[in-house]
């Protein structure tokens, strides 16, 4: 799933492409991906593209007369800029938005089409759509400790739980954890405040370093290879390679759809993480699929 580094270049991109420029079609191919109704998708053509925002992990496009795309990719889905009027093929094709100088094109891996696109209407439509999760690149180290404490959950639940923080997920909370040096399975309420000062350090440093590196990746071209598992990284999808600071073989925890990496040396004094301890503490503390995780509002 693209998380706050992948979405931050993403709008960049977008940025330098279609603002200013008229929205001409919307051609949606996948019925499945538009979630609402009202304002109506028709409402939004002939509109000029005005701003970009990051909502989370979605994209929000914002339209004259204040109507907004909101574009959320979930795991499988890309975003990918091509010559005007291109063709969206099924399967994989979910939708084009054409513009005068192009077309940004939606596609989703897979059968089961998980991206959606929902148009609302102004902050109370964008409000409808945010979880609340504190913006950890513009907060500071006080608020931080409110939000990650304010449930006794798994730093691995924590990080990625969009209600506590904004655009953390499953890679990069992994990477967040090893720079920090702390186990995923420890407990928010438990931590010192040592700790937590080490793990909000971390979180800021790795997302801002793959923002760096992902922008300078891209260059002035568009970002198409956007992927949950990237060259440079610690221990997010390195199972069974060696740790780039201890030498140890990186271990993981599975649990239904969700997966963490961690280095046993340098987060959990060397213990690995399997046992059926471990499996009641995930069966309670995570929700079977990254989708029920992502689903999560304020008010649940």
């Amino acid at each position: 799933m693209p998380e706050l580094p992948d979405v931050v270049v993403y709008i960049e991109a977008l940025e330098k492409r279609i603002l200013g420029q008229k929205l001409e079609a919307v051609r949606i191919v996948s019925p499945f991906l538009l979630r609402t109704v009202d304002p109506p998708l028709e409402s939004t053509l002939c509109k000029n593209a005005t701003r970009l925002r990051r909502l989370g992990k979605r994209i929000c496009i914002g339209l004259e007369d204040d109507l907004w795309l909101v574009l959320h990719l979930m795991i499988a889905g890309r975003l990918h800029w091509r010559a005007r009027g291109a063709k969206v093929s099924k399967p994989r094709g979910l939708a084009a938005f054409d513009f005068p100088v192009g077309s940004l094109v939606l596609t989703e891996a897979g059968s089961q089409k998980r991206a959606s696109l929902h148009v609302v209407a102004g902050e109370a439509g964008l409000r409808a759509l945010d979880p609340g999760g504190l913006e950890v690149l513009e907060t500071d180290l006080e608020h931080f400790i409110a939000a990650l404490t304010a449930t006794n959950h798994t730093l691995k639940r924590a990080l990625s739980d969009p209600r506590l923080f904004s655009g953390i997920g499953n890679a990069y909370s992994d990477e967040i954890l090893f720079e920090a040096g702390v186990s995923p399975l420890a407990l928010t309420q438990k931590l010192s405040r040592e700790e937590i000062e080490r793990l909000f350090a971390a979180t800021r440093a790795t997302l801002t370093r793959w923002v760096d590196r992902l922008r300078e990746e891209a260059g002035d071209g568009f970002p198409e290879k956007v992927t949950a598992f990237r060259e440079g990284m610690a221990v997010h999808g390195r199972y069974k390679q060696d740790c780039p600071s201890c030498g140890s073989k990186i271990q993981r925890i599975r649990y239904a759809a969700n997966e963490t990496n961690y280095c046993p040396k340098c987060q959990t004094n060397g213990k690995l993480l399997a046992d059926r301890a471990l499996s009641r503490l995930l069966r309670e503390d995570w929700p079977r699929t990254p989708e029920e995780l992502e689903s999560l509002t304020r008010g649940r």
